[in-house]
């Protein structure tokens, strides 16, 4: 019997997508904690720490005013707009004007919304592994095809040129650059980024660059923004950002990406049409989070770098695992390599997927496997979470693979 168009409930092109990895751990780990079990999880990139006060007050205010309460320009609110842009220059550098930014609902959006923007079918997109699991289902969505270039924990996991040089084809456009990174916490030096950034010049690709992680950073570690170090490649460059990770604002839903003027606007078309403007108390509070200082984000950035140590410490006491230390954003990204094709409890594991699954049955601790984020073999952890819940969760990992 054939199938009716009726038959065919879901599109292939949205049953396609792969439920975020990251997100579904989370949502298991809340699940179990509201069951009672007490579960602690590593799995979701979220501060532990309230919206600064400030912060809060000026979205409350916003929230009376009813010019507020109607809609307003979908590329953003001009005064937003005008505040990420001085927040560009003071923090990056990069000079730009309001006509070279979009607000979206989110980092997100604007990831996806630079791939629709930017690729026709077949368009290919050099991506470097350990990714984000966003990444590779928004070009996807968008038509691209993910060229993935992994690099693994001997490299830092860091990218070289002659990696992204093997991976290139005539069909390449774009290069996705992230540092600081999310899986990994990997951070490019400014050498190496200028390497990269002259490369892609050289053979006349794009470049989307995250910078969300840019102000977690740790160890002096030189670096900087891609553009900047590399202007030449600013008119071929879009830069991603937002308040959700540097001001504790997830749940705001505000991000926004940077580009040429031309590429922004036709963003903006798209985003008129699928969701028009972010929030508008939301748009408020993330004015006055970029129009104020930075001594909350310092306080953050002071908790962030101590449980990067001691998580860092602990992990590499369990026999089997070895974890790099970070020089960026708030997240380890251990080997279990040692850990794999062994039995414990009378059940053999191998591969890190099943290993994420054994760990939070046996003790209740929620990791996200190295298959969200590209080959098996390693475990992503958040520290973004309390010291006190930090020291127990990998205590638990300790006593389990002792």
């Amino acid at each position: 019997m054939t199938s009716t168009p009726r038959d065919r409930r879901i599109s292939q092109r949205i049953g396609a997508i792969a439920e975020s990895a990251t997100l579904k751990v989370d949502a298991k780990a809340k699940a179990l904690k509201a069951e009672g079990r007490p579960v602690i999880g590593f799995g979701a990139g979220e501060p532990d720490f309230p919206t600064p006060d400030y912060i809060v007050e000026v979205a409350a205010a916003a929230a009376r005013d009813p010019k507020n309460h109607r809609y307003s320009p979908a590329g953003g609110l001009p005064e937003l707009k005008q505040a990420i842009v001085e927040k560009t220059l003071r923090d990056s550098g990069l000079e730009i004007t309001p006509a070279n930014v979009l607000v979206t609902n989110g980092g997100k959006q604007a990831v996806y919304e630079a791939f629709a923007t930017m690729l026709d079918p077949g368009d290919e997109v050099i991506v470097p592994s350990p990714y984000w699991t966003t990444y590779p289902e928004s070009i996807q969505l968008a038509g691209g095809v993910t060229v993935e270039v992994f690099a693994d924990e001997t490299q830092g996991y860091k990218v070289t040129v002659d990696q992204l040089e093997q991976a290139r084809t005539e069909r390449t456009k774009v290069l996705l650059f992230v540092s600081p990174s999310n899986p990994t916490g990997a951070v490019y030096t400014a050498d190496e980024i200028r390497a990269i950034g002259e490369w892609a010049e050289q053979h006349d690709l794009w470049v989307v660059t995250d910078e969300i992680y840019e102000h977690l950073t740790y160890d002096g570690v030189e670096t900087g923004s891609l553009p900047v170090l590399c202007p030449d490649l600013a008119d071929h460059t879009v830069v991603l950002n937002g308040v959700a990770k540097t001001y504790a604002m997830t749940g705001w839903r505000v991000g926004w990406m940077i580009g040429p003027a031309d590429l922004v606007k036709a963003a903006t078309n798209l985003q008129s049409h699928a969701t028009s403007n972010v929030a508008n108390v939301s748009q408020r509070a993330a004015i006055a989070a970029l129009a104020g200082d930075l001594s909350a984000v310092e306080a953050m950035h002071s908790a962030f770098d101590r449980r990067r140590r001691t998580i860092v410490s602990m992990l590499n006491e369990i026999d089997g695992v070895e974890c790099p230390t970070p020089e960026g954003a708030f997240y380890v990204y251990p080997s279990v390599k040692g850990l794999l094709g062994k039995e414990y409890a009378g059940v053999r594991i191998e591969t890190s997927a099943e290993l994420a699954e054994f760990i939070l049955e046996q003790v209740e601790v929620a990791v996200v496997p190295g298959e969200a984020f590209g080959p098996s073999g390693y475990l992503r952890l958040s520290y973004a979470l309390g010291d006190d819940d930090l020291v127990e969760g990998i205590s638990r990992l300790q006593k389990l693979f002792a």
